[in-house]
């Protein structure tokens, strides 16, 4: 429970405060006196009678009531002070900075417990314990540094880590990054991540809050409740960003399919993120510098005026954005030239738009005007001026300063020279702008940004999707493993996947006729082994039905063989499309191209069911081999719409089916007409 004890304390006590600024005890009350706070500040040592200039309390017991409570004393004194304060001190709030409960021992998680009954029991919010504390613009209740410069518009950043939170805020600090709160929940015993987001999305202020939120998060604890509110939240107007640090375990369950041996927890926080509308990092760099994104107006489009005076870096920062899916669009005409006219000679305007070393201040604001108001395809201006120490920058980043506020167009200061020019790139700052030092970060950044789908819609597709007869076919199967040939087509087709004619049978003649009614060539596949091609048992081409007939007296003699499948011989570019589900987030859904993109390269892109046709072609759109899916080099692209239509259908069908554990379809074959199951595969848990 967050309450306002916590957020707007009228008085807060530090319990084992010190005049040791070195250690947490001392620090924490240095912050909140050099931050300004207005309400009674009151300390309990039993050892000093005056702490950084406030008369100490010896013993909790000569305590007034009050609000908040900080506690940076031993872990077992935690539990009974806890109690103790809340019974008698009417404490409502607790933050709890002192280590040494479940993230070390179990006896440190029954001193945790016994911490979150007391605060259960008298109705107090409690953060931590193993924390760095939180600070708002009310009280600074932390104990480290940098203190960030606060401001109702800046970033609201909540962290799983306390030391972690510290660097993410130097690297946001450094690029004059603000902030509206942080919170360092720590073991998040009473309040975790997803309780702080949900506080913000029910309690939303368009007018006052921050539209900013940044996560560095350690542990989904409830992936319904982050994914709810995240996307609640941007769907009001925020931007969220978020590191899930600890992805890369695979499941526990050993993985006895493609899909099985891909999804990994990693693939459910990627499907996750994608569904809410959240924008993930993978670095404290990438994290701050796309909480400095957010806070410039909205990007419109993908077309990207660079406008530097040194060439290298240009070059650089095309090259990133370039591969990141944006646009530097050349830049030419009439009104190109005019622009040329107005700077030196060897200026370039073609884009980048370098105004060379000697460019002048009046230069640089003259390009940004004709980026801004005669470059109509222009929907962004990245803007590179650092100094080899030869003149100031003072003059030319106000220019910057002003062109900033004056355009309507998102402008990205990109300024290198933090050492060179360290004192007037902190006056730029201190003007309320950021600094993204880095070309190809802030590249890398944005183009994250720009892939992130919205939220999805909360409704499943269920047009053409025959739920009761799905329901009825798994009802009545009655054990768990691989399910018959014939019941995966059954569902399949329930679910509106198109399948090749097939037919599986343990009668040779029944085989041949049906070859001779879907016409030959056809495919041959042994029914029983789980991995057909490891024992011989798929044989493609067969042409006529003497060749049916050996392949079938061959096939059947495969240990644990119970039967043929015949199916008409296709082809087109192979697909791929797997299921796993993953215990607290449900089915991850998979999908990428076939054969070696999804067996050696792991090619793949992840979706949590059920999906929108949304998240559907954002997963095809982010494969790494979409260039084959579109076309290239002559040949025809694959029907796209036809792809994503069945991976919608394939979510739907899990959504109803949850005893689904593992699935692939492997391959489907398309062509720019259609595209076509092949092959698949369901494991059921009853």
């Amino acid at each position: 429970m967050i309450n306002r004890q916590l957020l707007q304390p009228e008085s807060i006590v530090v319990i084992g405060g010190s005049n040791n600024i070195h250690k947490p005890g001392g620090a924490v009350v240095r912050n909140l006196i050099s931050g300004g706070y207005q309400g009674t500040l009151r300390i309990v040592n039993p050892k000093e009678d005056e702490i950084q200039g406030i008369k100490v309390f010896h013993d909790a017991k000569e305590l007034p009531p009050t609000d908040l409570a900080i506690l940076v004393i031993p872990a077992r004194f935690c539990p009974d002070s806890v109690e103790y304060l809340a019974a008698e001190k009417n404490v409502k709030a607790f933050i709890i900075i002192s280590a040494g409960f479940g993230e070390e021992t179990p006896a440190g998680a029954a001193l945790e417990q016994r911490i979150l009954d007391s605060c259960e029991k008298y109705g107090a919010a409690l953060i931590g314990p193993n924390c760095i504390g939180m600070l708002n613009s009310w009280h600074h209740s932390v104990f480290t540094k940098p203190i960030p410069n606060l401001n109702p518009a800046g970033v609201d950043f909540i962290s799983g880590s306390g030391a972690t939170a510290v660097f993410i805020l130097e690297s946001a600090v450094i690029k004059g990054l603000q902030f509206n709160s942080v919170w360092s929940i720590g073991n998040g015993k009473q309040i975790g991540i997803e309780d702080v987001l949900q506080y913000m999305d029910e309690r939303f202020d368009p007018q006052r809050d921050s539209k900013v939120k940044l996560l560095y998060i350690e542990n989904v604890s409830n992936p319904d409740k982050l994914l709810f509110h995240a996307a609640s939240l941007i769907r009001k107007g925020c931007r969220i960003a978020a590191i899930k640090a600890g992805s890369s375990e695979s499941g526990s369950r050993a993985a006895s399919s493609h899909t099985g041996a891909i999804a990994s927890s990693d693939s459910a926080v990627e499907a996750l993120f994608r569904k809410a509308g959240i924008v993930r990092c993978f670095s404290r760099e990438e994290l701050t510098t796309v909480g400095c994104i957010f806070t410039l107006p909205e990007i419109k489009g993908k077309n990207i005026a660079i406008v530097t005076h040194a060439g290298g870096p240009g070059v650089m920062l095309t090259d990133a954005l370039s591969k990141g899916g944006l646009i530097v669009p050349p830049i030419q005409g009439e009104v190109a030239d005019e622009l040329k006219s107005k700077l030196f000679p060897g200026a370039s305007v073609a884009n980048p738009i370098d105004i060379l070393a000697t460019g002048t201040p009046e230069q640089l604001g003259t390009a940004i005007d004709y980026c801004e108001n005669k470059f109509d395809q222009i929907d962004a201006i990245m803007v590179i001026f650092g100094t080899p120490g030869l003149v100031q920058l003072y003059e030319t980043y106000d220019v910057l300063h002003k062109k900033i506020l004056e355009c309507k167009k998102p402008v990205f200061p990109i300024l290198p020279s933090l050492h060179t020019a360290g004192p007037e790139v902190e006056e730029f700052l201190k003007k309320g702008h950021v600094n993204f030092s880095d070309e190809v970060t802030l590249a890398t950044a944005l183009s994250q940004v720009m892939r992130t789908p919205a939220p999805a819609p909360p409704e499943i597709e269920l047009f053409g999707v025959d739920v009761p007869r799905i329901r009825d076919i798994i009802s009545g199967i009655k054990e768990s493993g691989y399910i018959s040939p014939d019941l995966v087509h059954q569902l399949l087709e329930c679910a509106g996947i198109p399948m090749v004619p097939e037919m599986v049978s343990d009668k040779k003649e029944d085989l041949v006729a049906f070859a001779e009614k879907v016409g030959y060539p056809v495919v041959a596949k042994v029914v029983g082994p789980i991995h057909k091609s490891d024992v011989g048992g798929v044989t493609l081409g067969i042409r006529g039905a003497e060749h049916l007939r050996l392949e079938f007296d061959r096939m059947m003699a495969i240990k644990d063989a119970t039967a043929v499948m015949v199916q008409k011989m296709i082809k087109g570019t192979e697909l791929f499309i797997g299921a796993k589900y993953e215990s607290r987030f449900g089915h991850i859904v998979l999908c990428g191209l076939g054969g070696i993109f999804v067996e050696v390269l792991k090619d793949v892109s992840s979706g949590l069911a059920p999906l929108s046709y949304g998240e559907a072609y954002s997963m095809i759109k982010s494969l790494r081999g979409y260039k084959i899916i579109k076309g290239t080099r002559g040949q025809a692209g694959i029907n796209e719409q036809k792809y994503a239509e069945i991976i919608v259908r394939l979510s739907t069908l899990l959504r109803f089916a949850t005893e689904i554990k593992e699935m692939d379809i492997n391959p489907l074959l398309a062509d720019e007409n259609s595209v076509t199951a092949v092959d698949a595969r369901i494991y059921i848990e009853k």
